[in-house]
């Protein structure tokens, strides 16, 4: 068994709210400066920027893994994550039919820029990513499991788009295994205020915007040695997730 230290909630310049010098191939290399292994990137209701972040992934040694953050009827934000990169384009193409297409406004938001592998501008989402979309949290995790994905409540910990804040409680419906927090020396707290997260395993990561605010190598799960194939150690962590 070997220690993989984690960041699975990152934001690139795709998201509107991300900082524009957080391309594919900045986040990757930060990453790596950081001395993490598996990186997650999670743009708000889109996977566009996944294929070069994997591309860039690969110049760094870095273990990428494909997924969204997306916003449900509710406006709760739950991290999905996909082991196979093909699996989360497809996601995402599904996905763009139930969001609610309002222009960005770049004058207050920001562009919405999607990048290749050598961080070159192809193109841009017209439409603001992190509105709501109309899938509830009730029928999220079946349609990320139709992709081969694992699902779970983002930042429960914060009071903007946390299940908590919006619901009141960590609901026993939909049944999710796993949970993230931002800040790791809450995760007490939370269990015993909320019973039903004792039986769960809680994912800290960062939900960065900027480089920045990246984590550094603190969080981890032990996985079964990968020998260096990103595949095998992708496959490894989905294994474990879904054992949870």
């Amino acid at each position: 068994m070997k220690k993989y230290y984690y960041d699975l909630h990152l934001h690139s310049c795709l998201s509107p709210c991300g900082d524009d010098d957080s391309t594919p191939n900045n986040i990757a290399g930060m990453a790596m400066l950081n001395g993490l292994d598996i990186v997650a990137l999670t743009d708000h209701n889109s996977c566009k920027n996944c294929p070069a972040f994997f591309t860039a992934a690969k110049r760094y040694g870095i273990v990428p893994v494909a997924g969204t953050e997306l916003t449900t009827s509710e406006d709760i934000h739950v991290v999905c994550l996909f082991e196979k990169l093909e699996a989360a384009m497809d996601f995402d193409s599904d996905l763009q039919q139930h969001r609610m297409l309002i222009p960005n406004r770049t004058d207050i938001f920001g562009e919405q820029l999607i990048l290749n592998g050598e961080d070159e501008v192809i193109g841009s989402d017209d439409y603001f990513l992190p509105n709501g979309t109309d899938i509830s949290l009730e029928g999220v995790p079946k349609l990320v499991e139709r992709y081969g994905g694992i699902a779970y409540p983002a930042h429960i910990d914060r009071q903007a788009n946390g299940v908590i804040s919006v619901l009141g409680t960590f609901p026993e419906t939909p049944y999710f295994s796993l949970a993230e927090l931002n800040d790791k020396n809450r995760i007490e707290e939370f269990r015993e205020k909320y019973p039903i997260l004792q039986g769960k395993t809680i994912v800290v990561s960062s939900d960065a915007h900027r480089l920045t605010d990246m984590r550094d190598k603190e969080n981890f799960f032990e996985l079964e040695d990968g020998q260096n194939n990103s595949e095998l150690v992708r496959s490894n962590l989905f294994n474990k997730l879904r054992a949870l």
